[in-house]
């Protein structure tokens, strides 16, 4: 790893391993676990009295700041066109709730006054009240009994909740409209394979984790998304980034980064094309730190944003499908996701791989250093 500030080579699993000291790595690879435990309550009949025999009118996503605002809007992004009720994120609830209307609130704080006065309203109105959240304190005695709850079932960092709220939202939606059908089963079977890939014990070659935080290691880190959804994921990646890394990025979307680009960011701070080969430290003083542009897509995508940065230096366009077919990275008696797999098609999914393998990239930089 070509990074002056790392102790620990990313191929070094046994250095990786000692400096996890946090446990890191196992909450990160704990996408699949959140996954399957929200489908458990699900098939436990635990949402059932969201069932209704009429469609919502629109269904209200309030939570704060973080992952539970962030899986609002990929949820909104990803399923907007192709559910029957409108996904309206909002930090506090609407005056013009009713009992038509679907309320979820998401959070991790129990206490916090926003979601507890939404929910309370809710309930008042007459609404269809859900709550992704630790159900305790002011949020149950507001809501008991008449509301549904989804608190969390397995203790994991809220560095790496996004996945457990975009499952438990996608669980509710499935519930309120009938013609949304998501398989949380195989969706955790996916992010598990994922982690796995990710493993500390893949090398850098055959890992898209490792593969990832070497080519962001050492340079300034630019984030891009070209619509709500991907944008949405490039900001949760920035703030993990921040907290587990402690790497500062930046997270913007795509159209401002091709105007940055176009008129020479790449060139003003290096890029990863060639260096003046007269360039001497010794007179000219280091090479100033190379930017690498990360854009962020899915599949569906990729095409175009393909063809919108080509010819740029210093840009790698990633998605979940970036799998390396080699024998050794899925369990034996496995196969690749990304190959022709049905749920693998669907843009949550790919967003979830995703944000599994930014977390562990993050991670992986937070190792190197010892």
């Amino acid at each position: 790893m070509n990074s002056t500030h790392a102790t620990v080579d990313l191929d070094d699993v046994d250095g990786l391993l000692a400096a996890d000291r946090d446990g890191l790595l196992r909450a990160a690879s704990m996408a699949g676990a959140q996954v399957r435990a929200t489908a458990a309550a699900l098939e436990e009949g635990e949402l059932a009295t969201l069932q209704s025999g009429q469609l919502p009118r629109t269904v209200i996503w309030v939570a704060g700041r973080g992952n539970a605002e962030t899986a609002g809007t990929l949820l909104a992004a990803a399923l907007g066109g192709s559910i029957a009720a409108p996904i309206v994120v909002v930090s506090e609830v609407p005056p013009w709730i009713g009992a038509l209307d679907v309320l979820v609130i998401a959070g991790d704080d129990s206490g916090d006054p926003a979601l507890v006065s939404a929910a309370a309203t809710g309930v008042r109105r007459g609404a269809r009240v859900a709550v992704i959240a630790p159900y305790e304190g002011p949020l149950r005695d507001a809501t008991a009994g008449r509301s549904v709850a989804l608190p969390p079932r397995l203790p994991v960092r809220d560095d790496f909740g996004l996945v457990r709220f975009v499952a438990a939202g996608l669980a509710v939606l499935q519930v309120v409209d009938p013609g949304l059908r998501v398989d949380l089963g195989s969706m955790a079977d996916e992010l598990d394979a994922e982690a796995f890939r990710n493993s500390a014990g893949h090398e850098l070659f055959t890992n898209p984790a490792k593969s990832l935080a070497e080519r962001m290691s050492d340079r300034d880190v630019v984030l891009a998304g070209d619509n709500a959804a991907t944008l949405a994921l490039a900001r949760h990646a920035a703030a993990v980034l921040l907290r587990i890394a402690h790497t500062p990025v930046c997270a913007v979307g795509l159209a401002d980064t091709l105007v940055a680009l176009r008129a020479g960011m790449g060139s003003a701070a290096g890029t990863d094309g060639a260096q003046s080969i007269f360039h001497d430290e010794e007179i000219d003083g280091p090479q100033p730190r190379r930017v690498r542009t990360l854009v962020l897509t899915t599949d569906s995508e990729m095409p175009v944003v393909a063809a919108r940065v080509g010819g740029l230096d210093g840009v790698d366009v990633v998605s979940a499908g970036d799998i390396p077919a080699t024998p050794d990275a899925l369990p034996t008696g496995d196969v690749p996701a990304a190959v022709g797999s049905p749920v693998f098609g669907r843009p949550e999914l790919q967003l979830t791989m995703l944000t599994v393998r930014i977390e562990m990239a993050a991670v992986y930089l937070r190792l190197v250093r010892g």
